[in-house]
């Protein structure tokens, strides 16, 4: 039986040519209405809908807040990313028990927050599961990684990305042979 692909949607993204200063964190936020989060986003936040609720995810240094928003989550320090212009991406990930990425890297970080079901990252230094409302800070970047529906129930998960604007979002990848 052919396993069933994860289903990735892209929510938001911009480009930036500088990061803040210091160690640097994905916030989360709800807010009422996606004017209200769009409106609090800033430089550096991405306004999105996903779940039946309205999100804002903002980079920046630690323990900061929103304006009308209600912080849901926090993750980081993020790993470093060095580049001459930067990608700040919203994914949505979902799919019924079971579904799953091809193995493929990115030029940057990623942090996830698990808002149904499960999710588990497969790399080279072993298996991540995140469950439902929990906020994880992912590998660095190229590193090879699989990520799959791995809980009881439907996943679906928000996914923050802060990747290398000038080379492609993401590439095929295989895991070391001993790893196969």
């Amino acid at each position: 039986i052919a396993q069933q692909a994860l289903v990735i949607k892209p929510l938001a993204e911009k480009k930036v040519t500088e990061l803040p200063a210091g160690p640097l964190f994905w916030r989360i936020e709800n807010f009422p209405t996606l004017a209200q989060a769009q409106a609090a986003a800033g430089p550096m936040g991405l306004a999105a809908e996903s779940g039946g609720k309205v999100w804002l995810f903002t980079l920046g240094p630690a323990g900061e807040s929103s304006a009308g928003g209600t912080k849901v989550a926090e993750m980081g320090p993020l790993p470093k990313v060095v580049a001459r212009q930067y990608l700040l991406r919203i994914n949505e990930a979902s799919g019924p028990p079971g579904s799953i990425t091809s193995v493929h890297t990115h030029p940057g970080s990623e942090a996830v927050y698990v808002l149904a079901g499960e999710e588990s990252f497969r790399t080279p230094h072993g298996v991540k599961r995140i469950g439902a409302g929990q906020a994880e800070v992912g590998h660095t970047a190229d590193t090879p990684m699989q990520a799959s529906s791995s809980g009881a129930t439907d996943l679906l998960a928000l996914v923050m990305f802060l990747v290398d604007a000038d080379r492609p979002f993401s590439s095929p990848a295989e895991f070391p042979s001993a790893q196969r």
